[in-house]
């Protein structure tokens, strides 16, 4: 093939294939740095919006700098163009202090609606709690009939994966050990608080993204139109592991929501009944084993020494090694100006007496006492 027809033939080609590179660049644009449109009424209203906005500020770029490279080529000083005064003119200022108030109002009209359809959270189907936790989440179904499900949702990603000893999964990151049920096609109410410090549960495909605020409750709402695993991630910076607190949320069917749910209570009724149960010290130690590593081991590390002065060791602690009676009043209701959570409204009796009787026998502690989950419910009740 001769170098002419080969070069017409490549412009050829790249003519025939620039339509479909044009569009697949602009799925990438749409899937990978545009905003999701999301799985919700909401999302989408928020997706329009999003755009029409940024239409609008594209044309106003496009005009703007066309009538300014326009002039810059049109009025130039070597074709002896000189400035003019028009400064004077009481028309031009009228005009250009419209302009951006129309142009203000023309996104405000959309705005304010979409705006008003986020808040409105009125008539909801259920109702959801959501409090922040250093470094978890907490979701407590506002429901008057049968036990109360309350859990937390956890980072399930391994310590292996995130210190690089074994390779990153597909969710990274982005993985719990109990994530949030919601049924698909129903109005949820979220109310968001926190106990410690600001945090911000945020799900992208819901377009949803609040704070959650000590002493204080937000609110928002979500209808989930498709069933299916939507994460998101904690977006305030809370911390030192601000990183590893991701939200995902399942959207199941109703009938399957019904199921789940009424396992919880069971689950909910069957811890209360093993508060009266006879515990040995070898079970409280198995139990709690499991209850450090998913809430104490991040500051108090694997091995128990901590990470002095802000995480101090519990081996051979004065704490783990002391009176009981100390050792317990500090796990129910922390320690004030450090970083001691209160973890008496946490976690159940069982998992609050099997962490302490773990503590104060275990970690290179053997102080061979232990307490059980029915003195725990004995000293919450007294203390309210």
């Amino acid at each position: 093939m001769q170098p002419k027809t080969k070069f017409f033939s490549a412009v050829l080609s790249a003519c025939c294939l620039f339509p479909y590179q044009l569009a697949s660049a602009a799925e990438d644009y749409r899937e990978g740095i545009n905003m999701p449109v999301g799985v919700t009424e909401i999302s989408r209203s928020t997706y329009d919006l999003h755009m029409l906005i940024t239409i609008i500020c594209a044309l106003i770029g496009v005009v703007v700098y066309g009538v300014l490279i326009w002039s810059l080529v049109k009025y130039r000083k070597s074709k002896g163009a000189k400035a003019a005064d028009f400064h004077e003119s009481t028309t031009i200022e009228i005009v250009w202090t419209l302009i951006p108030i129309l142009i203000l109002v023309a996104m405000a009209i959309p705005s304010t609606g979409v705006l008003r359809q986020i808040y409105d959270a009125s008539e909801s189907e259920m109702d959801i709690l959501i409090t922040g936790y250093q470094w978890r989440w907490q979701y407590s179904y506002l429901d008057d009939e049968g036990e109360e499900v309350s859990f937390f949702s956890n980072l399930a990603t391994t310590d292996d994966q995130i210190n690089g000893l074994d390779e990153k999964s597909e969710n990274y990151l982005l993985e719990v050990d109990q994530p949030l049920v919601i049924p698909v096609d129903t109005k949820v109410r979220f109310l968001l608080t926190a106990a410690d410090v600001i945090h911000s549960w945020w799900v992208p495909d819901f377009a949803v993204k609040k704070d959650a605020i000590p002493g204080f409750i937000n609110e928002s709402w979500v209808i989930v139109e498709e069933t299916g695993t939507y994460r998101g991630q904690c977006t305030e910076l809370c911390g030192q592991d601000h990183g590893f607190m991701p939200v995902v949320v399942e959207v199941v069917e109703q009938e399957e929501f019904d199921r789940w749910y009424a396992e919880r209570q069971e689950e909910a009724a069957a811890i209360a009944e093993l508060v009266n149960q006879e515990w040995t010290m070898e079970s409280l130690v198995a139990q709690g084993e499991t209850v450090y590593r998913t809430f104490c081991m991040a500051c108090h590390q694997q091995n128990g020494q901590g990470l002095p002065p802000a995480f101090p060791a519990l081996t051979g602690s004065p704490l783990t090694n002391g009176p009981i009676e100390d050792h317990i009043d500090v796990v129910l209701n922390g320690a004030p100006g450090t970083a001691m959570a209160a973890f008496g409204g946490q976690l159940n009796e069982v998992d609050l007496a099997a962490v302490i009787t773990y503590e104060r026998n275990a970690l290179g502690n053997s102080v061979g006492d232990m307490v059980t989950p029915a003195e725990i419910f004995q000293i919450q009740s007294e203390s309210e």
